[in-house]
């Protein structure tokens, strides 16, 4: 029996990256519109203030959160589902990420690939 909090042989440090998926898009209540200003626990650059009415201010957040969040509670707090079925197709999230979040809710899969041109 193996531990899969431990690294087995072949991992990398991509493939061990806790992401985490909802259990449901329904739990993503955020905002649709304003400015949204990210705790440094997600964003930890210059400027963590970001405006929902810039769809790049937009795809970044939602990059960020996705990509850096550890906790149920933040994907709730500033994601909204129907935001993120609209930006899904322009998120540059990494590979395993995508991967994830597309195999979790198949809707998003069919916009697009969810991550951009990052690997």
């Amino acid at each position: 029996m193996t531990d899969d909090r431990l690294a087995q042989p072949g991992d990398t440090y991509a493939s061990r990256i806790p992401y985490v998926v909802p259990a449901s898009l329904d739990l993503l209540t955020g905002p649709t519109t304003g400015v949204i200003e990210l705790p440094t626990r997600i964003d930890t650059g210059p400027d963590s203030r970001y405006d929902l009415a810039s769809i790049d201010d937009a795809t970044t957040l939602y990059t960020k959160v996705i990509s850096e969040s550890n906790d149920q509670a933040d994907l709730a707090l500033f994601l909204n589902r129907d935001l993120l079925v609209t930006l899904w197709p322009r998120l540059r999230l990494p590979r395993r990420c995508a991967d994830l979040w597309s195999r979790a809710f198949p809707q998003l899969g069919a916009t697009g690939p969810g991550r951009g041109s990052r690997g």
